[in-house]
This record gives C-alpha cells, sequence and structure tokens, in this order.
C-alpha cells in the first residue's frame, strides 16, 4: 500500500469506505453507527485543504482507507481513520497513523489524540496496541473536551467512549 495525501476528487471514495467501514458496527449491535451518515465531503475538504488527509491506495491507485485529523490544543488529533473492510487486517490503519506521527513530529507537536469507542476491538484495543494510552477526564485539553461534549450530544456516549494519547 501506498499513502499519500488526499485529492479532491476523491472525497466521494472517501465516503464510501466509511460506510463500508461502518457496517462493521451492526455485526456487534451498534446498527446507529454502522447508519451514521459519512463526513460531508465539504468537512472532507476542509481537512485536505489543510494537508490532514492522507489516503492508503492500491495498485491501481484507488483509495482503500483513509485518515483526517485535526489540530487540537498543540497535538495532532485523529478525526477519523476508516480501512475498507476488504483492506483491513494488512497494518493499513496503523500505517496512516505513523505517517500522521511524522507529521506531528514534523511540527513540533508532542503528541497525537483521538476519541473512541472502548469496547469496540477495532477501536480502544486496537489503539493500545499502537502506544496510546487512555486519558482520564483531569487530563483532557480544552479542546478534547470539546470534541468530547460535541460527542456526547450527538449520542455517541451511549456506548462507553475515551480519550487517548500517544506520545511522540
Amino acid at each position: 500500500m501506498r499513502i499519500r495525501a488526499a485529492h479532491l476528487d476523491e472525497l466521494p471514495a472517501l465516503q464510501d469506505i466509511e460506510r463500508a467501514a461502518g457496517e462493521c458496527f451492526r455485526a456487534i449491535g451498534m446498527p446507529e453507527i454502522a447508519d451514521d451518515a459519512p463526513p460531508s465531503t465539504d468537512e472532507l475538504a476542509r481537512h485536505q485543504r489543510a494537508g490532514l488527509a492522507w489516503v492508503a491506495v492500491d495498485d491501481a491507485a484507488v483509495p482503500v482507507a483513509y485518515l483526517v485529523a485535526d489540530r487540537v490544543d498543540g497535538n495532532l488529533h485523529v478525526e477519523q481513520v476508516s480501512v475498507h473492510p476488504g483492506s483491513a487486517r494488512r497494518g493499513i490503519g496503523r500505517s496512516l497513523l505513523d505517517r500522521l506521527a511524522a507529521r506531528a513530529r514534523s511540527e513540533g507537536a508532542p503528541a497525537l489524540t483521538l476519541t473512541t469507542f472502548t469496547e469496540v476491538p477495532w477501536n480502544a484495543p486496537y489503539y493500545a496496541r499502537l502506544g496510546f494510552l487512555p486519558l482520564n477526564d483531569g487530563e483532557l485539553t480544552p479542546g478534547l473536551e470539546r470534541i468530547r461534549r460535541h460527542e456526547a450530544a450527538l449520542g455517541l456516549d451511549r456506548w462507553p467512549r475515551t480519550c487517548m494519547r500517544r506520545a511522540l
């Protein structure tokens, strides 16, 4: 797999990847997550214009995974990372996160952060294997607190969630 910056004309493909990846949640009793709409092309374009959107492409240069990030309180925050199920379990998500870590180091950011479901095997347990540590409420920065409030307003707290941080 090759990782590169996402192109504007690929944003609909990223939405398709998100829909396909979301189907895995249906099988574990989280159909609301599976049915959730992917980020809009406008939202994905905002990340792309900021230089914070990457894709993993197959041999035909077709995106099979993507990562978009934001800058939050001096760190790079993983907004979304999704791998098409047909390309899962090949280390693609890890490679995308490593690309983000390299970007963060080049900017002098001390860490990567993210929010995730604690009891979904390919969420918090996966990120823990990649060096992310859960943060307790007292360790949340103002930006992470805002993100968590927004997620709660969207109803995501119906399932246990956490913020995690990977020092660089």
